[in-house]
């Protein structure tokens, strides 16, 4: 497991971590950060990810306002800290800079060349973002916050995307998730999953809301999802 450098569109280097399947070779999945930065979750998600089987970049968003945030969800230091740069954050130049993760990861030597997107919180939204704006071969969603701002673009999804939904996510209200399924409903390529009483980021291990049953279901489903639509 090693960090790679990826060349922006617009100019300047940004950073990542790649895991990568012990076999050397594989489909890849972009892991899409929460607003924590690239911690230990997100790099343990990608250690997961290449135990079975697939190459895992976690690209470095929050480079453009400080590179390198590894912080957690552990203290209200640290959540004004993650506030504050996702304040700052440009969801437009973190597209841009995961389309260009995109492309390393399906250079890299091994890789099949089938890549998808999986992301988490913010990367939710990201991941919803690149399943209408990229050319990944399928993307997931676990409580992306702020789907409802860009359903306009929902009708542009051509490859698989799944989209995990907390009923009681506190960062999505009902209105929301209505808006959100409604139009979800609409679009063939779209399967959208809600699970009952749970809070945001219910699949966070050790967060405040974790769901361990949840979470092994929604789990499941995107490991079914991602050997349907990348290894097939």
């Amino acid at each position: 497991m090693t960090d790679v450098t990826i060349n922006a569109a617009d100019g300047g280097t940004f950073t990542g971590y790649l895991a990568k399947p012990a076999s050397g070779t594989g489909p890849g999945v972009v892991v899409i950060q929460e607003i924590f930065g690239v911690n230990q979750v997100m790099r343990e998600i990608c250690d997961d990810l290449a135990a079975q089987g697939y190459f895992a970049l976690c690209p470095d968003l929050f480079w453009r306002q400080e590179p390198g945030i590894q912080i957690t969800d552990k203290t209200d230091a640290e959540w004004a800290k993650a506030f504050e740069l996702y304040k700052g954050f440009s969801e437009v130049k973190g597209v841009d800079d995961l389309i260009a993760g995109l492309g390393v990861l399906r250079d890299t030597e091994g890789c099949t060349g089938m890549v998808g997107t999986m992301g988490f919180c913010l990367g939710g939204k990201l991941a919803y973002l690149m399943a209408t704006r990229s050319n990944a071969d399928c993307s997931v969603s676990y409580y992306g916050v702020g789907i409802e701002k860009n359903l306009d673009e929902a009708s542009a999804i051509t490859r698989p995307y799944l989209a995990h939904i907390a009923e009681k996510d506190q960062f999505v209200p009902p209105l929301a998730q209505q808006q959100i399924l409604e139009a979800f409903s609409k679009v063939t390529r779209v399967t959208a999953h809600t699970y009952p009483g749970c809070d945001h980021a219910f699949a966070r291990v050790g967060g405040a809301h974790f769901d361990k049953a949840s979470a092994d279901l929604a789990n499941q489903r995107t490991a079914d999802f991602l050997k349907e639509h990348l290894t097939a």
